[in-house]
């Protein structure tokens, strides 16, 4: 299963939720009629949620599933992860990714000198950020094209220029 968006808070008075997505596809994931498996970590399998209403705001998703209809109801869904089947992703084009791929790749600096890992990826507003586990602690590098040289995920590499200051900002 593959993470596409959380549940941050109730909206309103019907049930509704407001979902962080993280999914490029987020029109068709929380799509009326859309099916995603609702699930915490460590508390069994994930359950079949059904999108009955849908619709974006500021960046976010407000959604409406079958059976929750109370502020109670929908408050017991904060911080739920929504997944889907990893089969049911669509593919992507050449030199495309998911960023649930880059999770794991090494990271190191167009010099060579290897950085770290990275152990997740922030997809809050604005510019994704990979966080990189190295030996002096987490650095957080934003995942943009003038910074993320070449990303390789078939060989779990990352390789970074990042401006001058940058590495040392968490020190």
């Amino acid at each position: 299963m593959v993470t596409v968006g959380r549940v941050v808070r109730f909206h309103g008075n019907k049930g509704h939720v407001v979902i962080a997505s993280e999914t490029d596809f987020a029109a068709e994931r929380f799509a009326v009629g859309a099916t995603v498996f609702g699930g915490r970590e460590g508390q069994g399998d994930p359950k079949a949620m059904h999108v009955v209403a849908s619709r974006e705001h500021d960046g976010r998703w407000i959604v409406g599933f079958d059976g929750v209809t109370t502020i109670d109801a929908a408050e017991k869904l904060r911080g739920l992860e929504l997944r889907i089947p990893a089969e049911s992703m669509k593919p992507l084009g050449p030199g495309g990714f998911y960023t649930h791929d880059l999770v794991g790749c090494d990271v190191e600096l167009v010099a060579g000198r290897r950085l770290g890992r990275v152990s997740a990826v922030e997809l809050g507003r604005g510019t994704p950020l990979l966080v990189v586990e190295t030996p002096r602690g987490e650095v957080w590098i934003p995942l943009a094209e003038e910074i993320c040289r070449r990303i390789d995920v078939g060989a779990k590499l990352i390789v970074i220029d990042p401006p001058e200051g940058l590495i040392d900002l968490n020190d």
